[in-house]
């Protein structure tokens, strides 16, 4: 969502309670200011949900000094994991504390770096006829990552329990998808985004069916808090370039021509799974890895410069030649590979290999679903071992590189068409072989 927002004017009302719920995944921008929701009528009369330049979670109503804040000690980084915010407030309540209540994953917050509440009978900036910005204060601290089932509602206020309860077997706070809602406050404002219909991404789902506009392009996402997809960690770091994240952190850039590596915020230790890479562009003759390492050689390396398969716990098949790199050794296997080429990466854990496509062609007649024979796969390197936490990973030098981890798109480009996937989960430019899965928190559960 990265420079766009869906946005409306609310229409008048004096209503004094209300709640707004919504999850979200944390994409790119650690570190920086980025609102989830907003109602702005200008610099000096706005409320906001944002996450802070510390990453902490600010919820606050200022309107020419602090009505309401409520500033969270503890930190939101989490870029693998869905997030569920509630905020409800009803300031008709006797006691302070009581009109305005916080929820983070289902658990109320109460400790804070800082706190006030609104004073009684107080008509919050939510319930007054300003901007209803979803992704932006207002056209600046834009929220660049994913959200599922946003509800803004007035005139009556709901606690976390209504939108989602704790798995009895797990004790995961999981997503309740048909809460009753009340859409009937004064001035028809209320409304729900789901944002999963692709042709029209900011549909009120809602009773009100209010109409929203979208400033900028929103991207459809299989990624949801039912069904938890990969994307590239920005915490895992090292000594190489200029290494950023964008889309979702689903793309990363390399700028200064010194060798970086990017890996998934998912790992497994068994099954088989499935991922596409593009090489979206790269710089004079610099190249690229797509490959796979293990949990252990990420921290292990984390503060050293290295390619994949330099090292101990890493397989990289390079661009440039096409040549598989493993245990610091380059074995020739296959055609090189581009910008605009995509290549598929199949992790088969459980037999110990990995395979490699060029644009849906299997390089060194590769077979993934030989099995233990390997049929034309690559056999683990050193220190990759089935049982070990193992996880896609990419190396770019100079170039920008846009992985499909299954929501069906490189970066905001989507797919040219859909190939088959047994698995249903993900969707891919091209067929999944049969036995593999996106690297989901469903496909790792399967």
């Amino acid at each position: 969502m990265a420079s766009t927002r869906v946005y409306r004017t609310l229409a008048a009302n004096s209503e004094k309670k209300g709640a707004i719920s919504l999850w979200f995944k944390i994409g790119s921008g650690l570190g920086t200011d980025r609102v989830l929701i907003c109602s702005y009528y200008d610099a000096d009369y706005h409320s906001a949900i944002k996450i802070n330049t510390d990453d902490c979670l600010n919820v606050f109503d200022w309107r020419s000094g602090m009505v309401s804040n409520y500033t969270t000690t503890k930190k939101l980084r989490d870029v693998s994991a869905w997030y569920h915010v509630v905020f409800e407030w009803d300031t008709t309540q006797g006691s302070a504390g009581d009109r305005n209540k916080l929820y983070i994953n289902g658990v109320q917050e109460t400790v804070f770096t800082s706190s006030t509440d609104y004073s009684s009978d107080y008509i919050p900036s939510w319930n007054r006829d300003y901007t209803l910005s979803i992704g932006a204060r207002n056209s600046d601290q834009y929220w660049d990552g994913n959200m599922s089932h946003l509800y803004f509602i007035q005139g009556y206020a709901y606690a976390a329990s209504t939108f989602g309860s704790t798995d009895a077997t797990s004790g995961i706070w999981k997503i309740n998808t048909s809460p009753t809602i009340n859409y009937t406050g004064t001035g028809t404002n209320s409304s729900f985004l789901k944002f999963e219909d692709s042709s029209n991404m900011d549909l009120d789902s809602g009773s009100n069916a209010n109409t929203f506009t979208t400033g900028g392009t929103l991207t459809a996402t299989k990624d949801t808090p039912s069904n938890n997809f990969s994307t590239f960690n920005p915490l895992t770091v090292d000594d190489g370039g200029a290494k950023t994240y964008t889309t979702g952190n689903t793309t990363v850039t390399e700028t200064a021509n010194s060798w970086t590596s990017a890996h998934s915020t998912l790992m497994a230790t068994t099954g088989k799974y499935y991922c596409e890479t593009k090489l979206v562009s790269f710089s004079g003759g610099s190249a690229s890895y797509t490959g796979a390492a293990t949990a252990a050689a990420i921290q292990s390396r984390s503060s050293l410069t290295y390619p994949l398969g330099t090292t101990d716990g890493g397989i990289g098949y390079y661009s440039s030649d096409g040549k598989v790199q493993k245990d610091n050794a380059s074995t020739t296997f296959g055609d090189s590979w581009g910008a605009g080429d995509i290549v598929g990466t199949a992790i088969d854990i459980d037999n110990g290999f990995i395979y490699f496509s060029k644009n849906g062609t299997w390089q060194n007649s590769g077979d993934p679903t030989s099995g233990a024979t390997g049929t034309g796969g690559v056999s683990f390197p050193s220190g990759m071992t089935g049982g070990e936490f193992i996880g896609f990973s990419v190396s770019p030098n100079e170039s920008v590189m846009a992985l499909n981890f299954g929501n069906g798109y490189f970066g905001t480009t989507a797919i040219t068409s859909a190939g088959t996937n047994a698995s249903n989960n993900g969707i891919f430019e091209y067929d999944v072989p049969t036995g593999y899965t996106a690297l989901c928190t469903k496909g790792i559960d399967s």
